[in-house]
């Protein structure tokens, strides 16, 4: 009988110690499965606030995070390109010209005012073509020789003038990348620097020193970039430009020819 007690005396603590057991182990399942969720909608949380970040503010971020040393002189490249570029991409649009009208127009007013009324036309037309067209026709009354030389004399200084400021345009292109990989060998030294100092290779100790070097990179090459499809406009425009020059200043010395006939 007494056996019987102390067995199921030790059945009632087993189950007892069970129960227990199965309280506490339930009760760590359910903080567990309340910090998986919490952290799940934190990280769901993060995920939808960097989608929604528009383009203009992720550069923003990422152009503070390089450091205001090499990305302040990278970005004052970048600006002054871009001035230079509009600047002369207005210019160059301003001074294209129709040049086949003009033909026309200076050919009709040789035949019927001669020298003076197709000097006349030039003056009212803008551009360098008209300029070569005046000067060759201003230089009609001497020799034909002597309005050939002041076209192609003229015609230089018009392709001076086509040519300004472009080198400044193409000095950017070159120093923005340069700049990009000066600051990203100085961040690489950096990160080395506090390796030798601390003794041990860390990641969290150099990734912010890599980071802004990447990014200095990554700015100037953009830069680069941004400003070569600029310059490579202008120098099309330019080379158009000439060609018509050069074009309409063996048509003028043509033209010249038969009205002294």
């Amino acid at each position: 009988m007494k056996r019987l007690f102390s067995i199921l005396a030790m059945a009632g603590l087993f189950v007892l110690s069970t129960n227990t057991v199965s309280a506490k182990a339930n009760a760590i399942v359910s903080n567990l499965s309340s910090t998986v969720a919490t952290a799940t909608i934190m990280l769901q949380d993060e995920v939808m606030e960097e989608s929604n970040k528009g383009f203009t503010q992720v550069l923003k971020e990422q152009f503070i995070q390089g450091g205001a040393g090499f990305m302040g002189i990278v970005l004052l490249c970048l600006i002054l390109g871009l001035a230079v570029a509009i600047e002369r991409i207005i210019y160059l649009n301003m001074a294209s010209t129709n040049t086949s009208k003009l033909k026309q127009q200076v050919e009709d007013a040789l035949a019927t005012g001669g020298i003076e009324a197709a000097k006349e036309v030039c003056r009212n037309t803008k551009g360098p073509v008209a300029s070569i067209y005046y000067q060759g026709l201003d230089r009609a009354g001497e020799s034909i020789e002597s309005a050939e030389k002041a076209v192609i004399a003229y015609g230089g200084v018009q392709m001076g003038q086509l040519e300004k400021n472009v080198s400044w345009l193409s000095l950017f292109i070159a120093i923005a990348p340069m700049l990009g990989f000066m600051g990203t060998v100085i961040g690489m030294i950096q990160a080395f620097q506090k390796i030798s100092a601390v003794g041990n290779l860390s990641a969290s100790l150099i990734a912010g020193d890599i980071q802004v070097a990447l990014l200095t990179t990554v700015f100037g090459l953009i830069t680069a970039i941004i400003l070569q499809i600029f310059y490579n406009y202008i120098i099309a425009k330019i080379d158009s430009i000439v060609n018509d020059m050069e074009d309409s200043s063996i048509t003028l010395i043509d033209m010249l020819v038969d009205h002294k006939k």
